[in-house]
């Protein structure tokens, strides 16, 4: 009886090593996705450029993870995950490394496109959890896994501000560089033991090339039409761009016999209904992330700003990390035993009622991070839900490009939202001795929109019917 004591106590140990290694990974991916936000002030002076040319340093590493993030999860489902996962994160340690060196935009962009190719490690990390986790802790260890991709932007962000007001900006990339190698070998131990099984089937470059054109083109246009106007040449080519190459893309994909993104599987209610609601998620989340900051941080003087620093922004935003990680573990036990479907409306729901508290308590420090608190950790019990309804409804050797397109929507809602938040934030500004920002109205007319889109999303959770529903 002690040997298997201790068998079972050493198998637990040896899994929780292994939850925390790919967790951590989550969390310093996604903060390499966000950490040179407090730093876009200085870029135009750091790298000897345009304000205009300094902000593609963000967009590029969306368009890296919009276009890697499927091609990363369906290597996870071709390759053995080991290898996969810890060349993600070689890249992304590749990335933090000549961003550091970086004293001009081009290798700064480089860099940023390699940090954002890194984004992978997330959906090819749940599909591993699946494969080597016993069932009874699944649930759980995937819903961190899955919260990571906010938690770590929300804790980064302090640090970075930091460095970014009081130490040397390269910093951040070298420590990035270091949490990276430092992953990799622990991924290299903690994952020694799994299958190097290979099923049957090739990447598609074909499709994964003609995925990129139509994603940059529509997340550019998407992004970009606010600042090249909505009716430019540029933009309206792009989106003519991105309203041919997708369905050409579509075309090619259903006659492949290993596509990167099987539309068919995609198709069906489940996974469609999981990913409208993600995208319409995403959107709510990214809400709050535009509007809350700036408010702490635009002086008193404009009458509804709270006049914070860089660094106590950080500070009074990072409790919404912390409350996304926490819920964590209770949307594991919501979805044992009410259901992703479940927690994922209850997550959007309570998403929602963030916003109504932000519009009440926007007025204070303590009332902007009660309410950022509560609408990340409804974030945090709708992006567990989300990989455990994807995973109930693929196969098993599509579960990491499955969950890779599920993160991808994700990017898509926030693209979405920041465009069309950007939109009325800046139609409702005027001139505060000098500065433009937008008004009481205008944030109080943001948060009103990220409830609606909240409470969209769990609308559109509720009609998810059941994976057995629409099996072929």
């Amino acid at each position: 009886m002690g040997g298997r004591g201790r068998s079972v106590h050493g198998a637990r140990a040896e899994e929780n090593r292994l939850i925390a290694v790919l967790a951590f990974a989550g969390i310093v991916v996604s903060l390499s996705q966000t950490l040179v936000i407090p730093l876009l002030g200085k870029l135009p002076a750091i790298l000897d450029t345009s304000a205009v040319n300094a902000a593609w340093v963000v967009t590029v590493t969306l368009l890296a993870g919009a276009v890697g993030g499927p091609v990363m999860g369906r290597l996870g489902d071709l390759y053995p995950k080991k290898f996969v996962l810890i060349g993600c994160t070689a890249v992304m340690v590749a990335g933090s490394v000549l961003c550091a060196l970086a004293g001009s935009l081009w290798p700064m962009l480089i860099g940023r496109f390699l940090q954002g190719l890194g984004i992978g490690v997330i959906p090819i990390g749940i599909a591993t959890m699946r494969e080597v986790l016993p069932a009874a802790r699944l649930a759980p260890s995937i819903s961190l896994m899955s919260s990571s991709l906010g938690v770590g932007g929300a804790l980064g962000l302090p640090a970075a501000a930091a460095l970014a007001q009081y130490g040397s900006w390269q910093w951040m990339f070298w420590g990035t560089a270091l949490l990276g190698l430092g992953i990799m070998a622990a991924m290299a131990l903690q994952l020694r033991r799994m299958s190097a099984a290979k099923p049957d089937g090739t990447l598609d470059v074909v499709g994964a090339l003609g995925l990129a054109v139509g994603l940059v083109s529509l997340l550019l246009a998407v992004s970009k039409g606010a600042d090249w106007g909505w009716g430019s040449r540029m933009t309206l080519g792009l989106f003519a761009l991105a309203a041919v190459a997708f369905p050409a893309w579509g075309w090619w994909v259903l006659r492949h016999r290993s596509p990167l993104v099987d539309l068919r599987v995609a198709a069906r209610r489940p996974v469609l209904m999981t990913n409208i609601a993600t995208v319409l998620v995403g959107m709510g989340m990214y809400a709050q992330l535009l509007i809350l900051p700036q408010i702490l941080q635009l002086p008193l003087a404009t009458g509804h700003g709270l006049g914070q620093s860089m660094v106590a922004m950080g500070l009074w935003t990072a409790p919404g990390g912390l409350a996304m990680m926490a819920v964590s573990p209770i949307s594991g036990r919501l979805i044992g035993t009410r259901g992703p479907k479940f927690t994922l409306v209850l997550g959007a729901l309570v998403i929602s009622s963030g916003y109504v508290s932000a519009v009440f308590l926007m007025g204070s420090t303590w009332g902007v991070m009660a309410a950022g608190a509560l609408t990340n950790a409804g974030v945090g019990l709708a992006y567990g839900a989300m990989p455990a309804l994807i995973m109930a409804s693929v196969p098993r050797t599509e579960i990491s490009s499955a969950n890779s397109v599920n993160t991808l929507m994700r990017s898509v809602g926030t693209t979405t939202s920041a465009a069309a938040l950007g939109v009325v934030l800046t139609q409702m500004s005027v001139d505060y001795q000098g500065l433009f920002a937008p008004t009481e109205a205008g944030f109080r007319t943001g948060l009103v929109i990220g409830c609606v889109v909240a409470l969209l999303a769990a609308a559109v959770a509720a009609t998810i019917p059941p994976p057995w529903e629409d099996r072929d």
